[in-house]
């Protein structure tokens, strides 16, 4: 933890990808996220978070459609992205205020957001652990080839079983319009959301 309190990047496996991960409030570590990825500035960073009820801490109100999706596919592989009143380093948040938030169901990706949260870090960033224009690391090896020790790169989780699920990566959903919009259609289809969706239409 000390190494992210001083702005380094931690490289953590998930249900899905490996992702990266910096203090979502620091400047100086998503400055460094942003030069190490070769990130365009303009492109927002989703955050990590421990659960559904991390959303209520972090100045986001959930619609009703809204916390049904949370309540069906969190834990997950999909990010939200939500209107937010909290205030995160430059370039993590949308022009608009609005916030992609990602819950994974991998046990140290959750580990990791419950761990920073108690010790009033981050929350961690969650874009891929790739650089720009790269495939993006699926397996321990991939992600350690990125975690080679030079300066600014960022530093490989210490765990027994270190694998990432592998597959579709997240699907990115937009939820700040009057009807939820896919940014990227991935593990989670637009068909699955469709049909939670019309449940809440039902009610």
């Amino acid at each position: 933890m000390a190494e992210l309190r001083s702005g380094a990047l931690l490289a953590y496996p998930t249900e899905t990808l490996f992702g990266l991960g910096a203090d979502g409030r620091s400047s100086t570590a998503v400055e460094r996220l942003r030069r190490w990825k070769g990130r365009e500035p303009d492109r927002p960073l989703p955050i990590l978070v421990e659960d559904g009820e991390a959303l209520a801490r972090l100045g986001v109100e959930l619609s009703p459609p809204s916390a049904r999706l949370v309540d069906a596919f969190w834990p997950g592989p999909i990010t939200l992205v939500l209107p937010c009143a909290e205030t995160f380093a430059p370039g993590v948040a949308r022009s608009d205020g609005a916030v992609g938030f990602r819950c994974s169901s991998h046990p140290l990706a959750v580990a990791l957001a419950h761990r920073v949260a108690r010790e009033g870090i981050g929350p961690l960033t969650a874009t891929s652990l790739n650089r720009s224009g790269e495939a993006p690391a699926r397996t321990r090896s991939e992600a350690a080839r990125h975690c080679d020790g030079r300066p600014g790169s960022p530093i490989l989780v210490d765990a027994p079983d270190l694998e990432a699920g592998g597959g579709a990566p997240s699907s990115v959903l937009d939820l700040t319009g009057p009807e939820p919009r896919m940014l990227r259609e991935g593990a989670i289809s637009s068909a699955q959301i469709a049909d939670v969706l019309r449940e809440v239409g039902s009610e």
